[in-house]
């Protein structure tokens, strides 16, 4: 579970107490108006791509309902295996050979929102296997890159909950959906290839 001592790692640039905004919940729950980007974090590949990718390389969806219908199983299916497949490699090779805690969150978040599952705050850090104050400056870069926002429980102001925005689940939908339509043409020539070699 977060710490207040993970306060510092939710700070807005500035240093001031009246800026403060952490992602923890149950600590401060003020959410001003975000312009500046963070430089104090060294971003990882994921933040890197998303940077450097603006809206308009995004793919555009099929307009075809059922492709449309079975792309979006397909990246349903596509996040839930990517995120327990990074779970499985643990088993077979140290998990500190691998990082990326941006991609672990944002899956995490795809499957909750297609299974209309509300994710506090505590829990998409530690679905970020990393520890707490690293998950939070991620969230904060994932917030401020406009790609996640968090809402407070109107029933326990001490409790907040994260979730993707409009334009994080279409970026995660985009490439999820792009991934399955390619492995679906594979299979798909795969199968059509009678002397084919078999997969794996």
């Amino acid at each position: 579970m977060c710490s207040v001592s993970s306060v510092s790692a939710g700070m807005r640039p500035g240093g001031r107490h009246g800026n403060h905004t952490p992602l923890c919940d149950g600590v401060m729950t003020g959410r001003p108006a975000v312009t500046h980007p963070v430089t104090s974090v060294r971003p990882g590949k994921v933040e890197r791509a998303i940077r450097a990718a603006p809206d308009a390389s995004l793919p555009k969806a099929s307009v075809d309902a059922t492709a449309t219908a079975r792309r979006r199983r397909l990246a349903l299916t596509l996040a839930r295996e990517l995120y327990n497949g990074r779970r499985r490699r643990a088993r077979f090779m140290s998990a500190d050979l691998f990082g990326e805690p941006t991609w672990d969150i944002l899956l995490d978040l795809y499957v909750a929102a297609r299974e209309n599952r509300r994710v506090p705050t505590t829990s998409a850090c530690i679905g970020a296997h990393v520890p707490p104050t690293t998950a939070l400056r991620w969230l904060r870069i994932l917030e401020m890159r406009g790609l996640v926002d968090r809402e407070e429980d109107s029933r326990d102001g001490r409790r907040t909950f994260v979730r993707l925005t409009e334009r994080g689940h279409g970026v995660m939908e985009a490439f999820l959906g792009t991934l399955g339509d390619s492995l679906w043409t594979a299979l798909t020539d795969a199968g059509a290839e009678p002397h084919g070699e078999p997969l794996g």
